[in-house]
C-alpha cells in the first residue's frame, strides 16, 4: 500500500513563500515520478510542477513557473515544493501523487495514488 502524506501548508500572504514536503512509503519512491496538483474551490485539480524518478526533469505550469521549484531527495522519499512570490490566486489544497512511469507527466490520470492534500491560503 502507498502512502503520501503532505505537509508544510498554511495561511501565508501574498508575496510570501511556502515549503510543501510529500513523505512517501510503501512502492520504491525512487523509481517512479512524482507531481504536484491543486484544487482550489469549484475548480479541477491542475498540475503544477512534476518531476522525473531521478529528478534530473521536471515540468511546471505555466501559471507557476519562475515562482516554484519541485526537488526530491530519493534517500528521505520525499518530495518538496519551494512556492515564492505566492499570489492569492494560489489558494487551494495542494496533492502530491505518484506515477507508475519513471519520466515526469502533466496528466493527472497518469498519477495512481494521491496524498490527502495540505490547504494553502494566500491572503492579500
Amino acid at each position: 500500500q502507498v502512502q503520501l502524506v503532505e505537509s508544510g501548508g498554511g495561511l501565508v500572504q501574498a508575496g510570501g513563500s511556502l515549503r510543501l514536503s510529500c513523505a512517501a512509503s510503501g512502492r520504491t519512491f525512487s523509481s517512479y515520478a512524482m507531481g504536484w496538483f491543486r484544487q482550489a474551490p469549484g475548480k479541477e485539480r491542475e498540475i503544477v510542477a512534476a518531476i522525473s524518478w531521478s529528478g534530473g526533469s521536471t515540468h511546471y505550469a505555466d501559471s507557476v513557473k519562475d515562482r516554484c521549484t519541485i526537488s526530491r531527495d530519493n534517500d528521505k522519499k520525499t518530495v518538496y515544493l519551494q512556492m515564492n512570490s505566492l499570489e492569492p490566486r494560489g489558494t487551494a489544497v495542494y496533492y502530491c501523487a505518484t506515477t507508475k512511469y519513471r519520466s515526469f507527466t502533466p496528466y493527472k490520470y497518469e498519477y495512481d495514488y494521491w496524498g490527502q492534500g495540505t490547504q494553502v491560503t494566500v491572503s492579500t
